[in-house]
Order: C-alpha cells, then structure tokens, then sequence
C-alpha cells in the first residue's frame, strides 16, 4: 500500500529531513582521524533529542545505535564502534528522525584526511548518481526511471551497484512502500504521482556489486572488500522537479569552513 502525503504532510516530512540534515552538520564539525564512530553517535543523538525529536534508528529492529556509519568497504548499516578513524577514510553516515509523526532520513559519506583520488571518485560518481535519480522523481515517471538513471551513471565508470538494498517510501513509517532500487530498466514500474514521499539512496562499490552480511546481523560489506560510497536524500515527487526534503547544504557549509573535501 502506498500512502500518498498532502502537502501539510511533506511540510512535516521536510522539517524531519531538516533536522537530520542539521544533525550531519554536527557530525561534520568533529569527524577526523582519531575520532571514533562512538563520539559522532553520541553528538547527534544528544543533538537530535535536543530538538524535540528522537532517533529513528536507535531500537528499529534492534539496531543500538541512533546513526549508521560504515567506513571504507561497509556499505551501510554499520554498527558504531570505539575505533578513532583514520586519515585516509570515507566513512558513510545515514541519519535517520522521527519528529511530530514523520521521518526523515538521509546521509553522507565524509572523506577523512587525504584520500586516494580513485576513492574520491567513486564519492564523486555515486553522489553524482543521487541526482541523476533526483531528476528522474517527477510525476508522469516511472520508478525504474529513477534506477536506470542511478545504475547507468555508475555502471559506466566500472562500478557496482548494490541490489540487496535499496531506497524507500517514507512518511509516518521509516521504511514504506514503494521499494526503490538503484537499478532497473528505463519506462519500467510504478507511475511516479504527487505527493509521493520516497529516500533515494544509491549504494555504489568500487569493485563488485557483491555484498556480504556480517555476523552482527547489521553490518554489510563488499564482497571483495573494496571501498563503498552512500549518499541519500528524501524527496517527494511533484510536476516538472522533485521537491528535496533534506539537504547537504549545511554539512557542506561546516566542511568548507574547515578546508575539508567536498566532492
């Protein structure tokens, strides 16, 4: 069942994607070598409580942790761990609200200290991708128009595209339908109408589009162990350009203060 949203409720949805576009913001202020995935938790679940909302992900199914992060070859739904980060890095951040009955969720994936070109590429091409997507989410479309849009940007630089996962409708629950894979064929799928609340989020491999799940029952990692990127935004689908709900704006504001990578 798809729950299409009314305008009053995509304005509820926006404030939700906000306030985690702002909670990766203070992520950004403190990731660096020998900061650990512990203390970026900690600052966004206080800083997420700390305006009136509470983290989506801390108890969803069990999960412990109010953030997801996944450095290097974890693709997503890493546990956060007391282990200082190293220069080198890219450590994906997906952040999830719940404020006033609706979600938001969106992430970022930060590169720490000097990172090897063909890793900043693969951030590169895999934010590039997200809004390939982007653009593709107007009513009239297809959903595999967006996948198609996503999967072909990538698969033409060499790289995996993740199809155990995928994005998602949100609204009132975290995860509903319709599904929203990062790859498919052009005209295929759902007819994209208003109001229409969906998180894009392709999940791109440097090396095989493999994935493994760990024995913590969370983690995900590439199959042969190279470098995953993850970016995502929530979005709803409207005439002629999809309105986005979340945002990179702050994030990027406090990495460009701090002379750090934007890709």
């Amino acid at each position: 069942m798809i729950y299409y949203k009314t305008a009053e409720e995509i304005e509820l949805i926006r404030e939700s994607s906000l306030l985690v576009a702002r909670a990766l913001a203070e992520v950004a202020k403190i990731i660096r070598p020998g900061v650990s995935a512990l203390d970026l938790d900690k600052i966004a679940d206080e800083f997420i409580r700390d305006h009136a909302a509470v983290p989506a992900f801390k108890g969803y199914g069990g999960f412990p942790n109010a953030l997801c992060i996944s450095p290097n070859e974890q693709v997503v739904h890493g546990i956060p761990t007391s282990t200082p980060f190293k220069d080198g890095e890219i450590i994906s951040v997906d952040c999830g609200v719940l404020k006033n009955g609706f979600y938001g969720d969106s992430a970022y994936t930060f590169a720490i200290g000097e990172v090897k070109e063909d890793v900043l590429k693969l951030m590169r091409v895999t934010k590039e991708s997200l809004y390939k997507g982007i653009e593709m989410a107007v009513a009239g479309k297809r959903l595999g128009d967006i996948s198609f849009a996503v999967q072909s940007h990538c698969e033409k630089e060499g790289y995996g595209v993740v199809r155990e996962l995928v994005g998602h409708g949100l609204g009132k629950s975290l995860h509903e339908a319709p599904e929203v894979p990062n790859f498919g064929k052009r005209g295929s799928g759902l007819k994209l109408q208003e109001g229409l609340v969906i998180a894009i989020e392709p999940m791109v491999n440097m090396g095989t589009k493999n994935v493994k799940h760990g024995t913590d029952g969370w983690t995900i990692t590439t199959a042969d162990k190279q470098p995953s990127a993850h970016f995502e935004h929530t979005i709803a689908v409207q005439k002629g350009k999809a309105d986005i709900l979340s945002s990179f704006v702050f994030v990027e504001e406090v990495l460009k203060q701090r002379n750090e990578i934007i890709v």
